[in-house]
């Protein structure tokens, strides 16, 4: 089940991205490129809003796997 909502969380990056892109794109042509920045601005930091509780998990994986090492 893990694998799936892994695969689920790919798929809500991509959306994002590619939602952000064409907001990106038809606000730079209709000249608002301030708000483009602050559309693509919100998009990376929902995105990595996204990403930290897997990047923590990343960590402390890491930190247990060398602290086993030591004891």
């Amino acid at each position: 089940m893990e694998s799936v909502m892994d695969i689920n969380f790919i798929f809500k990056i991509a959306a994002v991205g590619i939602l952000v892109s064409v907001i990106n794109q038809v606000l730079k042509h209709s000249g608002r490129d301030e708000q483009a920045f602050l559309v693509s601005l919100a998009g990376l930091l929902l995105v990595l809003l996204w990403i930290v509780p897997y990047i923590y998990d990343l960590f402390e994986t890491i930190k247990k796997l060398f602290h086993s090492d030591w004891v």
